[in-house]
């Protein structure tokens, strides 16, 4: 964990791979946030592999970029959260798919201590055309409600890319799988150590265009079921 955690209010941690068409604006967004709400904060990007320039457009938007070489969503999004500063920390996908401009939600009742972990979810904020998958549309709400069986919560959405957190709180979460069930990971952990989670409504926007989606139906749905199966 970075030796000046607390120093700052709000970090924002944005894993990355292969991401230059979106990463500079998201990088943008989350820092106009922070100056419009005079928030003092930092943004991180954690390149996990890029082949791309998506290390010099983040670089270049002012975000502070470290380098993950342990493949995998929940590795990138472990490193920035280790290395943040902030008393909250918020994390989301750096492909435009979520308004990152507009925070104010999961920013405001952690830092109000009114909870400790904000999951976004997405069913009843919307989703635009385009946005998700037919067969993701089945297959997170039957994942989600596998989990809310599971892990006795009552989130509607498991798998959320738009999350935030207290630093405070995150001292208590065993963060440790590498791929897409690290979104499962960090309910459960939440559900274990006895942490107050809030729902908010959020946007999924249908990514730029051109962009491949890194996604695997199949094998990430497997990932979250062996999770939730194997760890008690």
């Amino acid at each position: 964990m970075d030796s000046n955690v607390g120093e700052i209010e709000l970090s924002v941690v944005f894993p990355c791979l292969n991401e230059e068409q979106s990463v500079g604006k998201c990088v943008i967004d989350a820092r106009t946030f922070m100056a419009d709400n005079g928030i003092k904060g930092e943004v991180i990007v954690v390149d996990n592999g890029s082949s791309d320039r998506s290390r010099i457009k983040a670089k270049h938007s002012g975000a502070r970029v470290l380098t993950e070489k342990k493949t995998g969503y929940g590795s990138a999004i472990i490193c920035g959260l280790m290395h943040s500063r902030g008393r909250v920390i918020i994390f989301a996908d750096c492909d435009l798919t979520y308004d990152v401009y507009h925070l104010s939600k999961i920013y405001e009742p952690l830092c109000k201590g009114r909870t400790d972990v904000v999951i976004g979810d997405r069913f009843c904020g919307g989703i635009d055309p385009g946005a998700m998958s037919l067969s993701h549309r089945f297959g997170v709400p039957v994942l989600s409600f596998l989990g809310r069986c599971r892990y006795h919560v009552p989130v509607r959405d498991f798998h959320c890319g738009l999350r935030g957190v207290t630093q405070s709180s995150l001292r208590y979460m065993n963060l440790k799988t590498s791929g897409m069930e690290f979104a499962t990971e960090f309910i459960a952990e939440a559900s274990r150590n006895g942490l107050k989670i809030q729902q908010v409504p959020v946007t999924l926007h249908a990514p730029p265009k051109g962009r491949s989606s890194k996604l695997r139906t199949v094998r990430d749905g497997l990932r979250h079921v062996n999770y939730m199966i194997f760890h008690p």
